[in-house]
């Protein structure tokens, strides 16, 4: 009678047989974090914190920011990526022979590479808002479409050179083009930081011609609009400025919690008892 010996072979789980990088947790957890922040960002424009808004044409504003909403887009950020770090860190691959020294690494890259898919997920859906924040700081909001007579912040300044004196007599020249002209000068001065002689000159003649008035009061019109032109657009650029400093400080802060809440997730699930589940 033949024996047949059967050698034992002991299968064994190496360190480089698991992944280092779990993508799919890593995807959930910026899904996680993207989704929550844009909730989180909706509920604080709703409540007055609309320095960045999900929401198109709703961006940084010169005479509402506060520091409250510099507080809330850390308290967001801080939020929102602890969530999604710490689901990343617990959906992640356990890893088999691992020193806890680089369990502790991986998982801490995972929080942080969630982190990073999330901002730029969360970039994607706050274009709008980023334009708005970009166009204050180099523009104040003043654009070549808006110059060409739809509605924009530069209406407001060629309506208070347009004002006509109760005793001014219509001019029959088209209003329009006159309106277009001038916000075209402004938008072009104001770019460039001043608005030269010739064109201050030129614009208080058109006033002039308009209203009705002196030209010495025509003059003295144009150059208090343009003061307060520039007012306005110094007090956008220190919004913005204000704005991309809290955004930095919510960004790193962001970092770091979702990096931490995937170490204490990554933790979570390696001490996790198999035994009540079935499960590895």
């Amino acid at each position: 009678m033949d024996v047949e010996t059967f050698e034992a072979v002991e299968i064994s789980t190496r360190a480089d047989e698991s992944p280092a990088v779990s993508w799919a947790a890593m995807a959930a957890g910026a899904t996680a974090a993207a989704s929550l922040t844009l909730v989180l960002l909706a509920f604080g424009a709703g409540m007055g914190f609309s320095a960045v808004s999900p929401w198109s044409n709703s961006g940084v504003s010169a005479g509402t920011f506060e520091i409250g909403t510099g507080l809330y887009l850390i308290c967001v950020a801080m939020l929102a990526s602890a969530i999604g770090g710490y689901i990343a860190g617990r959906l992640r691959t356990k890893w088999a022979g691992v020193h806890t020294h680089e369990v502790f690494f991986r998982d801490t890259a995972h929080g942080f590479l969630a982190w990073g898919l999330a901002t730029v997920l969360s970039a994607a859906f706050l274009a709008a808002a980023a334009s708005n924040i970009a166009g204050g700081a180099s523009s104040a909001g003043v654009s070549a479409s808006q110059a060409a007579g739809s509605s924009g912040p530069a209406d407001y300044y060629v309506d208070a050179l347009l004002r006509s004196s109760p005793t001014a007599v219509p001019n029959a020249a088209d209003l329009g083009a006159t309106r277009n002209e001038i916000a075209r000068i402004l938008m072009t001065g104001l770019r460039e930081v001043d608005i030269p002689v010739s064109d201050r000159t030129y614009v208080a003649q058109l006033v002039a011609a308009r209203t009705g008035l002196s030209q010495a009061d025509a003059d003295k019109r144009v150059s208090d609009v343009i003061d307060q032109a520039k007012t306005a657009l110094d007090n956008a650029r220190k919004a913005a400025a204000k704005l991309s400093l809290w955004l930095t400080a919510s960004l790193l802060i962001g970092a770091f919690s979702a990096s931490l809440a995937a170490t204490d997730g990554g933790h979570v699930r390696d001490n996790w008892n198999p035994g009540l589940t079935g499960q590895n």
